[in-house]
C-alpha cells in the first residue's frame, strides 16, 4: 500500500525493483542519490555517496520534495523539517572540515579495510588505503601481518581501522612494529542501536570523525 519507496540508488539495492514488483502495489521509486555525481568503484559506481555530507544535502533534498509531491497538504512540514536538518548538516559538514584542518596533510592516510570511503576521501582530503593481501572473508595471517607491516612502514601510514582481524595480539604486532595507532570502528553503510554510538546519519559522522582524528593526531 505505500505510495512511496526510497532507494539509495547507485546500485545498492539491485534486488529492490523485484521485491517491489512481487508485492504487488505500484509506488513511486524515488532515488536518493539523484543528482549526485558518482564515484567510481572499479567498473562500478560508488553507491556510498551519503559518505560526503554535502551529498547527504542532496538526499534531504530529494526526499523532502518527494514527500511534498506526494502529500501536498502536508508539503509544509515537510518543507520545515528538511529546511532545519539541512542546517543541521551545514554545522555538520564545517565540523568535519575543521577536524580535517587540525590534521597535518602527511597524516591524512590511513589503511582500512573497509571499501565504502570513497566519497568522504574525496570530499575531506582523507587517503582510504587498502591493506596488502588480507581477504575481508577469512582471518588474518601472520604473513598477511607482515605484510601490512611492510606495507604501513614504506607509506609512512599513520593509523590502521583493521576491524576484520579480531586477534589483538596481532593487532598489538602492527602498532609495535610501525608505530601506527589502530583506531576502533568506522561505520561505512549502517547504523547503531538506539543506545550505541552511531544511532542517526549525523551522529554517525561525528564518530567517525572522533575515531579518525584521534588515531591520525601526533
Amino acid at each position: 500500500d505505500a505510495k512511496l519507496v526510497f532507494v539509495n540508488g547507485l546500485g545498492f539495492e539491485g534486488w529492490l525493483p523485484r521485491l517491489v514488483k512481487s508485492a504487488g502495489g505500484k509506488p513511486a521509486i524515488v532515488t536518493a542519490t539523484s543528482g549526485i555525481a558518482p564515484l567510481r568503484a572499479g567498473s562500478e559506481a560508488d553507491p556510498h555517496a551519503w559518505q560526503s555530507v554535502a551529498n547527504a544535502k542532496i538526499y534531504v533534498a530529494n526526499i523532502r520534495d518527494a514527500l511534498a509531491a506526494v502529500a501536498p497538504a502536508d508539503a509544509e512540514a515537510f518543507k520545515s523539517k528538511a529546511s532545519a536538518y539541512l542546517a543541521d548538516l551545514d554545522a555538520l559538514e564545517r565540523e568535519v572540515r575543521e577536524a580535517m584542518a587540525k590534521i597535518p596533510e602527511n597524516r591524512r592516510k590511513v589503511i582500512s579495510t573497509h571499501n565504502a570511503f570513497g566519497y568522504f576521501a574525496a570530499a575531506y582530503g582523507v587517503e582510504f588505503i587498502a591493506p596488502l593481501g588480507v581477504s575481508t572473508e577469512s582471518e588474518a595471517s601472520a604473513r598477511d601481518i607482515a605484510r601490512i607491516i611492510t606495507q604501513i612502514r614504506t607509506a609512512k601510514i599513520p593509523a590502521v581501522f583493521l576491524e576484520n582481524i579480531t586477534d589483538p595480539r596481532l593487532m598489538g604486532r602492527i602498532s609495535a612494529e610501525t608505530g601506527a595507532k589502530v583506531g576502533g570502528t568506522l561505520h561505512s553503510d549502517s547504523l547503531t542501536g538506539e543506545k550505541g554510538d552511531s544511532p542517526t546519519y549525523i551522529a554517525m559522522v561525528r564518530h567517525n570523525i572522533k575515531a579518525l582524528t584521534s588515531a591520525l593526531s601526533q
